[in-house]
C-alpha cells in the first residue's frame, strides 16, 4: 500500500481544530481508496516561540524536507507575539526555503451557498507569486523613533520569478476555460509592474490558444465584484494576488472557505496546504470554527499527490454537506457537526 509522509502544523488557535478535522477526512478517504496517510505533528506556533523563542527549531526546513507534503492550521496570537515575527519565523521561510512559488487560491460558490453578489456562479482560480515581490523582506528602518526616521521596503522582482509564475499561470488557464488576467498597477509602478506586464506579453506568444488580458489591480478587484463570471485564471504579484485572494473568499462565503496551496511545480521539495482564514483566536477550542477551508485544502493536497479520485470524492462530499446548508451559515452549526456531515458524504 502506498504511504504518503504528511507533516502537520496545526498551529495557532483556531489551526488545531481545523487540522484535526481536516486529518479525520483525509484518513477516512485515504482508507477508502486505497492508500494510507502518515501523519507528523509539530508544535511550532506562537506558543512554541512564547517557550523558546523561536516560531520553529533551527533544523525545522531540513525536519521538514523530508515529508511528501505539509498541512498547515494557521499561525498567529496577535496578543503574544507580533504577526511580523510569527509569519516572518515560520509561513515565509517555509514558502522560500522550498521555492513554493506558486500560491493557489480556488474561488466558487459551493452548493447551497449564497454569496454576498448577484452572482449565481463563478469559477475564478487565483494564482499568487510566493516567494518574492512586495513581501521579499528587503528594506530596513534608520533613525528608529526620531523625526527624521525613514523606513524603507524594496519589492523584488526578479525575470526568473516573474515568468514562471506568469507561465504556470498560462499553463493553468490552458487546462481550464483559456483566460488569463494578469494584475499589475503599471500606470503608477513603471518599473516593476512594466516589468511585469512586458514579460505577460512575451509568454503570450507561446499561448496563442490562451485569451491574456491585462488589467489594473483596482479595475480587476471591481471586475470581482460586479462580473466574477468573466474571469477564470488570475494571476498576480504577491501583494495584489493577496489582497485579492481575500476579496475572493469574501465573495464566495466567507473565509471559511478559503483553501490554498503552497506549491513548488517543480517537486524538488515538500509543498504546504493551508486554509488561509487566520488563528481567530477569540473562537479557539470552541467547536465553532469552519473546518471547510482546512478540508477543501487537503482536498488539494491530495490532488497533488496524485490521489485525484480521492480528492475529488472529498470535494463531492464538501458540496453535498454544503447543499444541506450544513457549514453555510456563520456560526449555525459546529465544528465537529460539519466534519460529521463531510465524512458521511464521502462514498
Amino acid at each position: 500500500m502506498k504511504t504518503h509522509s504528511i507533516a502537520l502544523i496545526p498551529g495557532d488557535g483556531i489551526g488545531r481544530d481545523v487540522t484535526e478535522a481536516a486529518w479525520a477526512v483525509l484518513k477516512a478517504v485515504a482508507g477508502q481508496s486505497g492508500f494510507a496517510l502518515k501523519g507528523t505533528e509539530f508544535p511550532w506556533s506562537c506558543a512554541f516561540y512564547k517557550e523558546t523563542g523561536r516560531m520553529m527549531p533551527q533544523d525545522g526546513i531540513e525536519t521538514l524536507r523530508g515529508f511528501d507534503a505539509i498541512l498547515l492550521g494557521a499561525v498567529g496570537w496577535p496578543q503574544a507575539v507580533p504577526d511580523s515575527v510569527s509569519l516572518h519565523g515560520l509561513l515565509l521561510p517555509i514558502r522560500k526555503a522550498f521555492v513554493q512559488y506558486a500560491n493557489i487560491r480556488p474561488h466558487r460558490l459551493l452548493p447551497g451557498m449564497e454569496g454576498p453578489l448577484k452572482a449565481e456562479s463563478f469559477d475564478i482560480l487565483c494564482i499568487r507569486e510566493n516567494t518574492e515581490g512586495e513581501y521579499a523582506g528587503a528594506g530596513g528602518r534608520v533613525h528608529q523613533g526620531l523625526d527624521n526616521e525613514v523606513a524603507v521596503e524594496t519589492a523584488i522582482f526578479t525575470r526568473k520569478g516573474v515568468e514562471r509564475i506568469i507561465r504556470y499561470g498560462f499553463e493553468q488557464a490552458r487546462a481550464r476555460r483559456r483566460r488569463l488576467a494578469s494584475v499589475t498597477k503599471s500606470n503608477a509602478q513603471k518599473y516593476s509592474m512594466v516589468f511585469w506586464d512586458e514579460i505577460t506579453q512575451q509568454l503570450a506568444a507561446e499561448y496563442p490558444d490562451v485569451t491574456v488580458t491585462s488589467y489594473h489591480v483596482d479595475a480587476l478587484a471591481a471586475r470581482m465584484v460586479m462580473a466574477p463570471e468573466s474571469l477564470d485564471v488570475i494571476v498576480a504579484s504577491n501583494l495584489f494576488g493577496d489582497i485579492l485572494t481575500d476579496l475572493g473568499a469574501a465573495i464566495q462565503g466567507g473565509l471559511g472557505f478559503a483553501a490554498s496551496a503552497n506549491i513548488n511545480p517543480d517537486r524538488t521539495a515538500p509543498s504546504m496546504f493551508e486554509p488561509v482564514h487566520g488563528s481567530a483566536p477569540d473562537i479557539a477550542g470552541k467547536d465553532i470554527a469552519n473546518p471547510m477551508a482546512a478540508i477543501w485544502s487537503g482536498a488539494m493536497m491530495l490532488e497533488h499527490l496524485g490521489e485525484q479520485d480521492a480528492a475529488a470524492k472529498v470535494m463531492r462530499a464538501i458540496s453535498a454537506a454544503t447543499e444541506k446548508g450544513i457549514g453555510t451559515v456563520p456560526g449555525k452549526d459546529t465544528t465537529g457537526t460539519i466534519t460529521k456531515a463531510v465524512l458521511n458524504a464521502l462514498i
